[in-house]
C-alpha cells in the first residue's frame, strides 16, 4: 500500500511538473466504485479549462488546488499511483507501471493533458482507491478526520511521550491509526518497531521514555530518508527490515530470524530475538499458549509470536504433530476403547441375526487389521452355513422327487 512517502513523491514531481498549467484535455474513468460521488461527464467539465496552482498531501491523501473549486482528491488505497508522461514519479515495490505498457493505462481513472504537452494519471488496478470532486478536501472526511501529519506536522518527543502514556493499545495498532499520526501504513510501522526493537503487540503506555525517544526518533528519520529518495526502495539502506519483510518466506536479517504475526489487522514482520515483550503485554502473550496446550495432550504451547500469527501458509511442524495425534485418537472413545465406524456398524447389525451376544459385550482393542480379519471370519462362517444349509434342502428334494413324492417348499 502506497504510504508518506510515495504519496509525497507524488506530489512533489505534480509540484515540479505541472504548477501554473492549465487543463487542456480529461478523461476520467466511468467507475462509480473509484469515481465517488460525481458522474466521469461532470468531474471532467469541473476540471477543462482550470490551472493547476498547488499540490497538497496529508497523510496519504493528495489532492491538486486549481485556480477555482473544485478540487480533484485522491485517497491512494492499496496501489493507487500518480504517473507522468515521460516523468519518474515513483516506483512502488507493488504498484510501479512497465515502461512498455498502454499510455494512458487502462487501469488509469483520472487522466489530464495540460496545455503544454505534459500528461498525468493516476491509476488503480486494484480498485481499493478513492477519487473524489470536492470543493474543500481538508473540511471533509477523509481528511478532516487525520491526525497532524508525520512528516510537516511532527509531535515532539516529549509529546509523543505523553501521548502514548495514555494509550493502552497496542503500539502497532496505534501506529496504523490515521486519526493519531497520518501517513505511517504497514511498511513504515514493521520498519520504525523494527529499527526501535519495539515488539509490535507491546502495550504503548507500558513503554518507557528511553522507549519512546528512540520510537519517535527512528519514525522521523525513516520517513525523512525515504522522502529525501523519492520513495525509492532501491536506494534504502540495505539494513532496513524493508528488504527482508515482503512474503512470509522471507528468512533472516542479519543472521536473526523474521517472524510473522498479526497486529493492527494486518500481517506484521518482526525478529522476536530483538523485538521482545515485556511486563504485561508479556504475560498476556503468555497465557495463550497454555491454553492451547490443555486442549491436547501430549503436544507442545506454541509460543507468543507463533499464537498470535495463526494459520499460516504451510503447516508448522507443531500443527503436523497435531494432525497425527488427532488421526492416532480417530476411532478411540474416552475409555480407550477403540470405535467401529458407523457404517461397519450397520453393516454388522445387519449381517449378524444371531452370531454374536447383541453387542453387549466389551470390543476388544486390537488393532484394525485384526478387527477386520475377524469380521471376515464371521462372514465366512456364515457363508458356509448358509451354503450346507442349501445343498441339504437340495439333498431333500432330489431323495422326494425319486420317492414320487413332491418335495416340500422351503420355509
Amino acid at each position: 500500500m502506497p504510504e508518506l512517502p510515495e504519496v509525497e513523491a507524488a506530489r512533489r514531481a505534480v509540484e515540479e511538473n505541472c504548477l501554473g498549467k492549465k487543463i487542456k484535455r480529461a478523461i476520467i474513468a466511468d467507475d462509480s466504485k473509484v469515481i465517488e460521488g460525481v458522474s466521469s461527464s461532470e468531474f471532467e467539465s469541473a476540471v477543462v479549462g482550470k490551472t493547476i496552482v498547488s499540490a497538497h498531501r496529508k497523510g496519504k491523501n493528495l489532492w491538486l488546488q486549481l485556480d477555482s473549486p473544485p478540487f480533484p482528491s485522491f485517497q491512494f488505497g492499496m496501489a493507487g499511483a500518480i504517473y507522468i508522461k515521460g516523468v519518474a514519479v515513483t516506483k512502488y515495490k507493488r504498484s510501479a507501471a512497465k515502461d512498455n505498457d498502454e499510455w494512458p493505462s487502462k487501469y488509469s481513472k483520472f487522466f489530464v493533458e495540460l496545455d503544454d504537452g505534459v500528461e498525468l494519471s493516476f491509476t488503480d488496478k486494484r480498485r481499493f482507491a478513492r477519487v473524489r470532486l470536492l470543493k474543500d478536501p481538508t473540511a471533509v472526511p477523509p481528511i478532516s478526520e487525520l491526525g497532524p501529519d508525520a512528516l510537516f506536522e511532527p509531535m515532539t518527543v516529549d509529546e509523543f511521550t505523553e501521548s502514548l502514556s495514555k494509550k493502552k493499545i497496542a503500539i502497532k495498532a496505534l501506529l496504523l491509526d490515521q486519526s493519531y499520526i497520518s501517513g505511517i501504513g504497514n511498511w513504515i510501522a514493521d520498519e520504525v518497531l523494527y529499527q526501535a526493537r519495539i515488539h509490535p503487540l507491546q502495550a504503548s503506555s507500558s513503554l518507557s521514555k528511553e522507549n519512546c525517544a528512540t520510537l519517535h526518533k527512528c519514525i522521523k528519520e525513516v520517513i525523512q530518508y525515504s522522502v529525501e529518495v523519492d520513495a525509492d526502495s532501491c536506494r534504502f539502506p540495505n539494513d532496513w527490515l524493508f528488504h527482508f519483510r515482503w512474503g512470509k518466506k522471507s528468512g533472516k536479517i542479519k543472521g536473526k530470524k523474521i517472524d510473522f504475526i498479526n497486529a493492527g489487522g494486518r500481517t506484521s514482520a518482526y525478529v522476536p530475538e530483538l523485538q521482545k515483550l515485556s511486563g504485561t503485554s508479556a504475560s498476556k502473550a503468555a497465557g495463550k499458549p497454555r491454553k492451547q496446550a490443555s486442549k491436547r495432550k501430549g503436544g507442545k504451547a506454541k509460543d507468543s509470536d507463533e499464537d498470535e500469527e495463526g494459520a499460516g501458509d504451510e503447516p508448522t511442524s507443531e500443527e503436523e504433530e497435531t494432525t497425527k495425534i488427532a488421526k492416532s485418537r480417530k476411532g478411540v472413545d474416552p475409555k480407550g476403547r477403540s470405535k467401529k465406524p458407523p457404517v461397519k456398524r450397520k453393516n454388522k447389525e445387519s449381517d449378524d441375526d444371531g452370531g454374536d451376544d447383541g453387542g453387549k459385550s466389551d470390543v476388544s482393542s486390537e488393532s484394525d487389521d485384526e478387527d477386520l480379519k475377524e469380521k471376515a471370519g464371521k462372514v465366512k462362517t456364515r457363508t458356509s452355513n448358509k451354503q450346507a444349509k442349501t445343498a441339504k434342502t437340495s439333498s431333500g428334494q432330489a431323495a422326494s422327487s425319486q420317492n414320487g413324492k413332491k418335495p416340500k417348499r422351503a420355509k
